[in-house]
């Protein structure tokens, strides 16, 4: 038998992520004893209509996360027990919801710095309602072979170790979360196991004392013998030595308390626990623990070291007076191994698993990101910039000093052109209806295709085939063109001609041909073919988007990369465009009637419906 949980128990946790790592520990504990899953539903308000992975064994369970207490319940009806796993701010009235649930019997808190106030007053509330609180700073409860709440008993292997998966005779009180699964263990080498295992929680004021889980254990036939941990402080282990001394007990009783270095220590000195500290005159000083445990016939050894000792002689007199039978013995290699996760397996060198995707640009697996292996810290540190990085990413090599210098132009010069613009127009038009930046950017993105901007990536594409089949013969590639593709992508502008020259692609020229030893065949065929195309129409001349295409095809950057440039330098405009328009707080925009050429027909009646 067990005492508080049991194979019926079904558990809804109030917490978030440190709810959810216990709902995981739990779930191992259940998948250990082939029980079905503990844990019914989370409460977290913030995470409301959320589903949180819960893996029993290799088993994924779905579990709903609600926004308040009431939902959960009418959901899951079976649930009787509840775990607190939120801050001290909000732990007393999540409590106290809980303690008031009809169908709830046990409350067992994990939450640090509850008010002390407030942990009277959920045990006084918790008594009225005839229900179990335990806590507040609880690490759980364990009841070997049925049920685990919270984290209590640690990592899968040391539930094997501690024989937890099924149950012994010994019970287990702590006020220390640590000390109890140390006490387990202990029981487990020198006993054979424990039925189930409390943590109350360190606090002054714990919801339910040492006593209360006494008697429990008292009218628990499977526990012949319980180990209580106590420690300075309060006078729950006092209260414990006279209930055991009030008259003959079915249970024996083994002691420990911690604190004893507290007599060569300054008098009110606290230890770890809030409730650790000695009161006035010595009042509950570890020594006036040990001496009323003993007078009341506990076992208590002279140090916390001494308690295997004190285990196994109760364990051997238990087995001579026939109380328990002698353990028949269990093959561990029989009980279930909790299935490993890929990335364990994998470390192993046990399984080849096929990659999703492939990468060679970048790597994150380090201390910090490296692009194409130079770590980007470093980078920073030995003056390198965004083009640097541009040149990493798109094209998996460093650029030159030189390299970088052009691609650097190319970006300032790409960056706007001026809010009349499909991209920027869109992002400015979202803006003003109260779009974020995101999604206003993104407005403006969709605009770049092949009448704005697409023109970088298909001049590159076809300036570069001009140069590789047709070398010497520019008629015969603006007839191929003609017949094949249509105007030639980067010639020709509505606004700058011969007459009236583009001065961003006029300096991009003569930077890349004066101030760099670039090699330039694809810009000098460009430029060839300009003096034909504005022989017969001044405006056909090579546009930025022509010239930009052409030079990074120059530069060896991958064809269909050549468009980022334009969608990276844009992006930087269209953010200007949106923070503009947000600072100078732009009303909503709505088309004047004259820009528009209302071509319908006039007002006429509407017919009747045949």
């Amino acid at each position: 038998m067990s005492i508080l949980a049991n194979k019926d128990t079904r558990a809804v946790i109030i917490g978030g992520v440190a709810g959810v790592n216990a709902a995981k520990r739990m779930a191992q504990f259940d998948f250990l004893i082939n029980k079905p899953l503990t844990i019914q539903a989370f409460v977290y308000p913030p995470e409301a209509g959320q589903q949180k992975e819960i893996f029993r064994g290799g088993e994924l369970n779905n579990i709903t996360v609600y926004g308040g207490l009431s939902p959960a319940l009418q959901e899951h009806p079976q649930i009787n027990t509840a775990l607190i796993y939120i801050g001290a701010s909000r732990g007393y009235q999540a409590a106290k919801e809980c303690i008031e649930a009809p169908g709830i019997k046990l409350i067992s808190m994990i939450t640090e710095g509850i008010p002390e106030k407030d942990a009277k007053r959920l045990s006084k509330l918790a008594r009225q309602h005839g229900k179990i609180f335990n806590g507040p700073s609880s690490i759980g409860i364990m009841s070997a072979g049925e049920c685990r709440l919270g984290v209590i008993g640690g990592e899968f292997k040391n539930l094997k170790l501690c024989n937890l998966y099924r149950a012994g005779s010994f019970g287990v009180l702590t006020k220390s979360g640590g000390l109890s699964n140390e006490a387990m263990w202990l029981c487990a080498q020198n006993g054979d196991g424990v039925t189930s295992a409390v943590a109350i929680g360190g606090d002054a004021y714990p919801g339910t004392d040492f006593v209360t889980y006494l008697e429990m254990f008292e009218n628990d036939p499977a526990t012949k013998a319980v180990v209580m941990i106590g420690e300075v402080g309060g006078s729950l282990e006092e209260e414990a030595a006279e209930w055991l001394g009030a008259q003959k007990r079915r249970i024996k009783l083994i002691a420990a308390i911690g604190g004893t270095c507290q007599e060569v220590l300054p008098q009110g000195m606290k230890f770890g626990h809030a409730g650790a500290k000695e009161g006035k005159k010595g009042a509950g000083s570890a020594r006036s623990k040990m001496n009323a445990l003993r007078e009341a016939g506990a076992y208590v050894p002279d140090t916390f070291g001494g308690l295997s000792k004190a285990i196994k002689q109760v364990y051997q007199e238990l087995l001579a007076s026939g109380d328990i039978k002698p353990e028949a013995g269990i093959d561990e290699s029989l009980l279930p191994q909790l299935p490993p996760s890929v990335q364990e397996v994998m470390k192993q060198g046990e399984v080849v698993v096929e990659p999703l995707i492939r990468t060679t640009i970048s790597d994150d697996r380090g201390e910090e990101p490296r692009y194409s292996g130079y770590a980007a810290s470093e980078l920073c540190e030995k003056g390198y910039g965004i083009e640097d990085v541009i040149g990493l990413l798109w094209n998996k090599k460093l650029p030159s000093r030189e390299e970088s210098e052009i691609i650097k132009r190319i970006v300032m010069i790409s960056a706007d052109h001026g809010p009349a613009v499909s991209g920027a127009f869109g992002s400015i038009i979202a803006a003003c209806a109260g779009i974020d930046m995101p999604q206003a950017v993104s407005a403006g993105m969709t605009m770049i295709g092949p009448r704005f901007g697409g023109a970088v990536t298909n001049a590159g594409k076809y300036f570069k085939m001009g140069v590789k089949e047709f070398p010497n013969d520019i008629p015969g590639f603006l007839s191929w063109m003609k017949d094949n593709v249509g105007p030639v992508p980067g010639i020709g502008h509505r606004v700058k001609s011969l007459k009236n020259p583009d001065k961003r692609v006029k300096y991009l020229v003569s930077y890349v041909k004066n101030e760099t030893s670039l090699h330039t065949p694809c810009l000098d065929y460009a430029l060839e073919v300009e003096k034909i195309t504005t022989g017969k129409k001044d405006n056909l001349i090579l546009n930025v988007d022509g010239t930009i295409g052409c030079i990074l095809m120059d530069l060896d950057f991958p064809e269909h990369s050549l468009n980022g440039f334009f969608v990276l330098a844009r992006t930087i405009g269209m953010i200007g465009h949106w923070i503009d328009q947000n600072n100078q707080n732009a009303r909503l925009i709505r088309l004047y009637d004259y820009l528009i050429n209302y071509a319908v027909k006039p007002e006429r009646p509407v017919p009747e419906k045949k």
